[in-house]
């Protein structure tokens, strides 16, 4: 009997902390509400495919020589950002027409020339001091053999979304509804290198790391990989990290997805023993290793990953701004919540 009572004790204990977790994920899922709605849903509509187009083709162009770091190619597609955020009227967190986050020839090994992260800013109505940053790398593999990698998957598809998303942001500011916290775009050098712009930028943040509430990474939004092209489906993008330091950004990109976009949130590679070890392999790392919540979005590998084959007229364009939205819509939220995020598991 004494052992029966004590068993069934333990079983009310664990039926109890059982409904005690349920009610938490429930009272959070409905915590998440996004206000004004089909005003959010028309700043997304200005994502369109036809610029997406445009920028994928010029970044991914031959005049860009495959932006490789450092070189006159990347340079060139650094100008090309800068010039874009001046003439939207976006600005530089680093004053006037500064875009330029240096970085010194001697950060790189001995053969690589200096380079640049390029970063610009629109700064939070209420909560200024509260940083979200949104980031895609800038470069790609150059030329080899006289043959250029053009990269337009890997990485002008996040390049060209970090883009439109900046200019949709800017239109809602313009127009009195700019975001209660701060965005910083953050486009990365040398991630092809070993993660080095990212590196660089956390070891000499512009803003403050203990303010810097998320980062949201895009890198190859623009493809459908092997596993769904098979079974034809290209309504997904992959989501990693999205949970692994904050339960409630994990039920905000759900959130969103299912009040804006609905694609499918494939959290395959999201696994603690994914053998391809994506979550370590792009620039949203350096923050998640110091503890900021992060989300990478990323289409999976193809083909073309890594070779001179990966060229603009490969980019499926309504995809590319589907998946753009759905970033668009995560941070809106993120920036323009009345609580700040959380980092709490649950």
């Amino acid at each position: 009997m004494k052992i029966f009572l004590i068993a069934s004790a333990f079983s009310l204990v664990g039926a109890c902390a059982s409904r005690s977790y349920t009610q938490k994920i429930d009272d959070l899922k409905q915590s998440i509400v996004f206000e004004q709605p089909e005003m959010i849903r028309e700043y997304g509509k200005t994502i369109t495919s036809d610029e997406l187009s445009t920028h994928v083709h010029t970044l991914a162009s031959a005049e860009f020589e495959g932006r490789k770091t450092g070189e006159n190619g990347f340079h060139r597609a650094s100008n090309y950002l800068k010039d874009f955020y001046s003439t939207n009227v976006i600005p530089s967190p680093l004053g006037r027409d500064h875009y330029y986050q240096n970085i010194p020839k001697a950060y790189f090994n001995t053969e690589s020339p200096a380079s640049q992260n390029v970063v610009a800013f629109i700064e939070g109505t209420v909560y200024p001091e509260e940083i979200i940053v949104l980031s895609a790398h800038l470069d790609h593999l150059g030329v080899s053999d006289n043959t250029i990698y053009y990269g337009a998957d890997d990485n002008a598809s996040g390049t060209a979304a970090l883009m439109e998303i900046a200019q949709a942001f800017i239109k809602a500011k313009s127009e009195g509804y700019g975001p209660k916290r701060s965005i910083l775009f953050l486009h990365l050098t040398a991630e092809e290198s070993g993660l080095l712009g990212s590196t660089y930028y956390v070891k000499h943040p512009i803003f403050a790391l203990t303010n810097t509430i998320a980062n949201l990474n895009i890198d190859m939004i623009g493809r459908v990989d092997k596993k769904h092209d098979e079974h034809k489906n290209e309504n997904y993008i992959y989501i990693i990290g999205a949970d692994r330091l904050s339960t409630e950004l994990h039920y905000i990109s759900e959130a969103a997805n299912s009040r804006f976009t609905n694609l499918e949130l494939d959290y395959t590679y999201n696994a603690a023993d994914d053998s391809n070890r994506y979550f370590y392999r792009s620039d949203h790392y350096n923050f998640a290793r110091l503890g900021i919540p992060v989300i990478f979005y990323f289409n999976g590998e193809h083909a073309d990953y890594h070779q001179p084959t990966d060229t603009p007229d490969k980019i499926n364009y309504a995809l590319l701004k589907k998946r753009a939205q759905l970033i668009f819509t995560t941070t809106w939220y993120l920036a323009n919540s009345a609580k700040k995020l959380s980092t709490a598991k649950l």
